[in-house]
């Protein structure tokens, strides 16, 4: 991944996971915004785009002069939901894809499918285990950790998956590259979805699991190559490969878990064949609510299938409560040649801001088992929706003090 400042490989690099906290103007202008007559895609207008590329521009000389040397474009040109925008890393390619329609039903409820790899199914999403084990907390308005309401309805796959998002992936690139050379920045990250994401929605069309999934692929791959043919970076974003494990009732064994875990792998390797690693980077997450997130599955039982996938980059949550002691993971997982880790080291899942010694000390641990040269310090996961702009700022600018922090104790 180019530097955007100095040499890549005498510093700790820093970047974020993607969602950024957007501006109360982008956010109203967002609510704002009327549907077509499909449901699922939102009207644009003039002003909006102004708007829009207004507040990208401002969002990576923000990241800038915070330290983030891989910046991202915040996530900003993707649907959100109301109010807030953690939802909309996903549900934003409902209004690229042809062949979606809303239904009225639950997602992930998959009647049309009689057996999967492994012989597990996703089950409901409001079923899931970590959900159902502390239903009362997740019900209660004072603890804080609901996942709110979304801004497009959640469809299901009615009819031959095509990509319509041409015009939108475009807007997202020319703003973001616009930004970047306003601000003298070479390169930064975009995000799309996975097939495994995408295909999570009920089938009524294909019948088959595995079809499902790879027409899925088919459709995102035209959306990688836009952002990778215009010089970016492509940042796969892929919850599922860990939050599935928790959306599967009962839980199923590992090793029934890795079988359909693989499938998905597959098809994103599909997607992403004769794309150049070097542009490709993958986060991995347990999903960004503040919850429990007692029943997560461990890392060590799916870092070797992360580490399958077709990418040079990969980033993973490591800085939260439930997955902080997991960097040991890499004293008995040899990272591959040529491949960089982007660990979280700094946490959307509390309001408390990581001090610099910190954000270095945990920096230093990953390097002591893949190396300095191998590590790209970055967030948790998306910080838009769940923390105050004005925190996510500030976890943005200890990251970047605490890189600082690292690299000098790491080149010394």
């Amino acid at each position: 991944m180019p530097a955007n400042s100095q040499d890549p490989t005498q510093q700790i690099l820093v970047s974020h996971a993607g969602s950024l906290p957007r501006t109360p103007e982008l956010i109203e202008a967002n609510a704002a915004r009327e549907f077509e007559e499909d449901g699922l895609t939102l009207k644009r207008t003039e002003e909006f785009d102004r708007l829009l590329s207004g507040a990208v521009n401002d969002l990576v000389a923000r990241q800038k002069a915070l330290g983030v040397t891989v910046p991202g474009d915040g996530e900003f040109g993707k649907a959100m939901s109301q109010g807030v925008d953690y939802g909309a890393w996903w549900s934003y390619i409902f209004q690229r894809v042809e062949g979606l329609e809303v239904t009225g039903e639950d997602i992930f409820t998959q009647p049309n499918v009689e057996s999967s790899p492994g012989n597990v199914q996703l089950t409901s999403f409001p079923n899931r285990r970590d959900w159902v084990k502390f239903h009362e907390a997740y019900n209660d308005p004072t603890t804080g950790i609901g996942t709110g309401s979304t801004a497009t309805p959640f469809p299901a796959t009615v009819g031959e998956l095509k990509y319509k998002g041409q015009d939108q992936i475009a807007s997202d690139v020319k703003n973001f590259r616009a930004a970047l050379d306003a601000a003298g920045l070479e390169t930064g990250f975009i995000t799309s979805l996975s097939p495994g994401s995408g295909a999570r929605i009920a089938d009524r069309h294909y019948g088959d699991e595995e079809a499902h999934i790879y027409a899925w692929a088919d459709v995102l791959r035209e959306e990688y190559k836009a952002v990778i043919d215009a010089g970016l970076i492509l940042q796969i974003d892929d919850p599922s490969i860990a939050e599935n494990w928790d959306q599967i009732t009962p839980e199923p064994s590992v090793e029934d878990y890795r079988k359909f875990t693989q499938i998905r792998i597959d098809a994103l390797n599909y997607a992403l064949r004769d794309l150049p690693e070097e542009q490709i980077r993958f986060h991995l997450c347990w999903g960004s609510w503040h919850g429990p997130h007692t029943t997560d599955i461990e890392f060590k039982h799916i870092v070797d299938l992360m580490l399958q996938i077709n990418a040079k980059y990969y980033s993973f949550e490591a800085a939260n409560v439930r997955h902080e002691h997991e960097y040991t993971v890499w004293d008995d997982v040899k990272l591959p040649e040529g491949k960089v880790i982007v660990p979280g080291i700094v946490s959307h899942a509390t309001n408390v801001v990581e001090h610099p010694e910190l954000v270095a000390q945990r920096i230093v641990r990953f390097a002591e088992r893949v190396g300095k040269e191998n590590i790209i310090a970055s967030t948790d996961c998306g910080l838009g929706g769940r923390i105050h702009p004005q925190i996510a700022d500030a976890k943005l600018e200890t990251l970047g003090k605490g890189a600082a922090i690292a690299t000098e104790q790491l080149w010394k």
